[in-house]
């Protein structure tokens, strides 16, 4: 191993975790702890791999993007790829880590089919990421998981099976391909708790851009390292669950596995450490084989690549080059729009949500109901439809067109659900066709979106009432109507009141504005 010298930071493997934590007994699983930490490959988007020129391109024929390089031929010799380098460093720079300023490549050494030189370039003793932390909210309580270390690797070929019989295939297209290892301390104590990180995770590679985070192509993969304990005793024997490629199976997985480990360890067995699939078909995992240690792995330091150098200047450049962040946005939409540090979080999960709700809130100058609204109705509408915001039929100028109306008290809350549901899947045969008075369909494509949702209302009856004149006349019949919730608020019933206004609101159709109603009454009732 190299030595490391004072400017440099020896970071242990991965098996080596703090175990500092204070235990939530709350998410104790039949009297044990559960330990999850998470090993995750991000491949970069860099378009040629880490070490050579070779395309990364998804879906080309198997063995077209293989070069030289990548196929171990002899005299071949490894190149870094600049990208690749910077991807890592806005990674580091993005979950508060430190940049290494000098980090080195080592020879990871098993053998496999699709493991063209019968070893893998990656990092071990000294990677160049170190520490950082990611933060989340689980429901409404927010949470912390430490990292580790980010270090870059080459991804290996693939085998493929399917397409054989009784023989495997090797498809050399991935080899080669520069992936970001993230590995985590063991902080998480529930799969809910992994999962709402892997997200928050992916959320971070693909707002900085270093990865374009599809999990079906293999993009963002996560190996979940599960165990049990005891309150107090040592971290349990972990198993890794290798290649989680989807949020519902990676907490299915980890689910299965809590409860196989405490099952084993009641009847008596004692776990060992593997490495294990899950087969969604069946919802269980199974062990693939052993689990190495790093010492298996006779870690080296390459000798065909030179320590990576990084300048504090050039990491001071991509500091000043990188997009704002999203826990920076969050700060941002806390200070300018006053939201709660909840609220902010949940519309930063996206660069495209947090777009759409700033172009709500300053067009309505409505914040706290823009983001009301995006977090509500219009997620929900999307989840429904499983689509992104950049596909939603209502813009976000139109939402912050409805908003105006809502808040200069033209509609209520209700009427404005009724009004975005048209905006959102017009009806044929209602207002677009026919039922505004010589307006046409082309017409109205035409108008701002203020008189688009103002042709809406007026179609459909929706306009709050808001004339005091005509409120006070139905509140007095109303009133007249009800002597006897008269007396009974007079006599200090306080749920009388609550009646009378829902008699006052059936009077008008819902129409009355809520706000005025109320206070007519108080002022009649005295």
């Amino acid at each position: 191993m190299t030595t490391a010298t004072p400017m440099e930071t020896t970071i242990e493997s991965a098996i080596d975790f703090k175990d500092d934590r204070p235990l939530d007994r709350a998410l104790l699983v039949q009297g044990y702890e559960v330990v999850i930490g998470f090993e995750t490959h991000s491949q970069l988007s860099t378009q040629s791999k880490i070490f050579s020129r070779a395309s990364t391109a998804f879906g080309a024929e198997p063995n077209t993007q293989a070069c030289a390089v990548d196929l171990a031929l002899p005299g071949t010799l490894p190149v870094m790829n600049k990208g690749a380098v910077e991807r890592a460093i806005q990674f580091g720079l993005a979950i508060g880590a430190r940049i290494a300023p000098r980090s080195i490549f080592a020879r990871k050494n098993y053998f496999y089919p699709d493991l063209p030189k019968g070893y893998q370039i990656s990092q071990f003793e000294i990677p160049v990421v170190q520490g950082g932390s990611v933060e989340f909210f689980l429901g409404d309580v927010k949470k912390s998981v430490r990292l580790v270390r980010a270090h870059l690797e080459e991804d290996a070929g693939k085998s493929l099976h399917e397409d054989f019989i009784g023989q495997s295939g090797i498809d050399l297209n991935r080899a080669g391909t520069p992936l970001l290892e993230i590995v985590t301390e063991p902080d998480m104590r529930s799969s809910s708790e992994a999962v709402a990180y892997a997200k928050e995770l992916h959320k971070i590679v693909t707002w900085i851009g270093i990865c374009d985070g599809n999990m079906q192509e293999g993009s963002f993969r996560c190996d979940a390292n599960v165990s049990v304990r005891k309150p107090g005793e040592k971290f349990g024997t972990r198993r890794e669950i290798k290649n989680l490629n989807s949020f519902k199976f990676m907490q299915q997985a980890i689910d299965y596995e809590v409860r196989w480990q405490i099952e084993q360890i009641e009847d008596g067995h004692t776990i060992e450490q593997a490495t294990v699939l899950f087969n969604p078909d069946t919802g269980e995992t199974r062990a693939m084989r052993t689990k190495e240690d790093a010492a298996d792995y006779r870690y080296f330091p390459d000798p065909d690549l030179p320590p990576l150098v990084i300048a504090d200047e050039w990491v001071a450049r991509v500091r000043s080059e990188m997009t704002e962040l999203p826990r920076v946005m969050a700060t941002r939409f806390m200070t300018d729009y006053g939201l709660s540090e909840y609220d902010a979080t949940q519309l930063t999960q996206s660069k495209a949500v947090a777009a759409y709700f700033e172009i709500t809130a300053k067009a309505s100058g409505q914040a706290k109901l823009a983001a009301n609204w995006v977090m509500g109705e219009v997620s929900r509408r999307l989840n429904a439809q499983n689509i992104g915001i950049d596909s939603a039929p209502v813009s976000a100028s139109t939402l912050a067109a409805l908003i105006t109306r809502i808040d200069d008290g033209a509609i209520s809350s209700n009427a404005a659900k009724q009004v975005f549901d048209h905006l959102w899947t017009p009806k044929e045969g209602e207002w677009i066709f026919g039922s505004l008075p010589g307006e046409v369909d082309a017409g109205l494509s035409a108008l701002s979106e203020l008189k688009r949702v103002d042709a809406i209302i007026e179609a459909k009856g929706l306009k709050q009432m808001s004339d005091t004149g005509e409120l006070e006349a139905i509140i007095d019949t109303v009133l007249a109507s009800n002597a006897k919730s008269v007396e009974e608020y007079k006599a200090g019933n306080a749920k009388a009141f609550n009646a009378l206004v829902g008699q006052a609101m059936k009077a008008t159709k819902g129409k009355g504005n809520p706000a005025q109603v109320n206070e007519l009454l108080k002022k009649k009732l005295g």
